[in-house]
This record gives C-alpha cells, structure tokens and sequence, in this order.
C-alpha cells in the first residue's frame, strides 16, 4: 500500500516538473532564439519522414485530380463536338440558301430578258411512275395557270402544263415521251420536231434527213409552230449524231437545255394575248418579296 502510494507521487512530481519545464520552454522560445538552429535541424531531420507519411495521401489526390480531369476533359470535348455539329449544319444550311438565292437570281435574270408576262411557281413535287415525267407546281386556275401553258426555267423550255386545279397544276417535262416540241437549229433555221426520249431524259429529233446540215452542239430553239410552245426558247444542245447505211434517216440525240430534275422554281409564260390578272404569284410581287426579305 505504502510502495502504491510513493508511485503516485513520484508520478504527480514528474507531472509537475514535466508541465513547469514545458513553460520554461515555451518562455525561453517565445523570448529567445538560440533554440531556432537546433529546431531548424531537427525539422529537416524529420522532414523525409513527415513527406512520406503524407504520400498516400497526395497520391490519392492526385489521382482524383487526373480522373476529375480526364472526366472534365471528355465532358469538354463532347460539347465542342457538339458545337462543331451544330457548327457545319448551319454552315451547311447558309451553303443551300446562297445556292438557292443564286437560283433565283437566275431565274431573276432569265425573266428579266422575256417580253412576255411570267409567273414564278414552285415545284413541289414529283411523279413517282419513272415513264411519266412530270412534276407538280404550286399555281393553279386562281393564278391565271391553263392548259398547253409553256414553262421555263432559268437555262430553258422546261415543258408544257397538262393539268390544272384551283391551286396546283402539273407539267409535263419535255423528256416525257407524250411530249414534242416544234424546234429549229440556232445556227441556220432548220426547222425539226423534237421528242422526249422519257427515262433517259434525253431527247430525240424525229426524221432527220441524213443530208440534214446539223452539228454536235447546234442548239435548238422553240420555233413556235403549231402555237403548241411560245417561240424563241432554248430546249436542247444536239449531242450525238448516227447515220445508218443505207436509211435516209440519223439518229439524233440532245441534252435538254432546262434543268429538268434540279429547278425548284420555275416561270409560267403568257403571251400577250394571254396576260394573266397579277397576283401574289406573279413575279413581281414574288421577286420583290425576296429582295426585300
């Protein structure tokens, strides 16, 4: 009991001596400074030790920066794919509006040549059946539209309206096999008829006489004959001519002039003998509307 007892106090006075040298030292350091050395020294001692125990941890946390990076990263990069998409599509769409603004400038200026009274119409559709071709418009009898009316567009004769409802219409191209146009050769007059030639869309010059004076890229222009199309009209380039022994014949084939299977907007022609009453459909409304837009 007595052995338990001096322990005791032999671990109180150590306590007490303990807790006064620990004052002492924190005096003497907070008013002296020779103890800054041996301070200095024992914390580079220790320094391999503290930076090695801290490394896992600045291993961890670098590896959840580079994750979180790598993360941010592919987050980024696919919002600027993102944008990039969104980027060419609008690209894209002002690459078709300046191609179809530069249509209607042909088209502007195709009119602007014909003495004749036009109506812009747009194509809004095709025939499915590939041995018919025609193609359905936006006009119809309200716009002044009427049967056997001719079309063009900004390269040439288009075709020829075979049917007509209050507001749509439909043409029959000049590559239609139904279809024949009275021509005549730029260059010297030659008066031809000219045929579709219907799936190819080509056309063909019907009974051309062998001795015919006709050359690879002779233009053929509506002659007008027969009131079946207005006169003066590009419709074709000759592209090829065959001569068979022993026919009076050749076979001639011609690329049509007009943009058959590429014109979004086309031009109704009336004569002067048929001026439509202008409306909304006619060109210079239309064409005005355009500009201002």
């Amino acid at each position: 009991m007595k052995s338990l007892f001096y322990e005791n106090k032999n671990l109180s006075n150590k306590t007490i001596v303990l807790v006064l040298l620990s004052f002492v030292l924190l005096s003497t350091d907070r008013h002296a400074d020779f103890l800054d050395k041996p301070r200095f020294l024992i914390s580079s001692i220790l320094y391999p030790i503290h930076a090695t125990a801290n490394l896992p941890h600045k291993v961890i946390q670098m590896t959840e920066n580079v994750f979180a990076s790598r993360e941010y990263l592919q987050e980024r990069v696919l919002f600027l794919e993102g944008k990039v998409l969104v980027i060419e599509a609008e690209i894209q769409k002002m690459a078709s509006l300046a191609a179809e603004n530069n249509r209607l400038r042909q088209l502007l200026g195709s009119a602007a040549k014909i003495q004749e009274d036009i109506l812009v119409a747009e194509v809004i559709g095709t025939d499915p059946n590939p041995m018919q071709q025609s193609v359905l418009i936006n006009k119809g009898r309200i716009h002044g539209v009427f049967e056997k009316q001719s079309v063009i567009d900004s390269q040439g004769l288009l075709g020829q309206i075979i049917e007509v409802s209050d507001r749509y219409s439909r043409i029959m191209l000049v590559s239609d096999t139904n279809s024949f146009v009275p021509v005549s050769v730029a260059r010297n007059n030659l008066r031809l008829m000219l045929q579709g030639g219907g799936i190819s869309r080509t056309l063909k010059l019907m009974h051309v006489n062998a001795t015919a004076d006709i050359k690879i890229g002779d233009l053929l222009i509506s002659s007008g004959l027969g009131d079946r199309f207005l006169p003066g009209y590009p419709v074709g380039l000759i592209e090829k001519i065959e001569y068979v022994e022993g026919k009076p014949f050749a076979a001639v084939t011609a690329l049509p002039s007009a943009k058959l299977d590429r014109s979004r907007y086309v031009l109704l022609v009336f004569s002067k003998s048929e001026k439509p009453v202008l409306s909304r459909g006619s060109i210079k409304s239309e064409f005005l509307a355009l500009e201002v837009e």
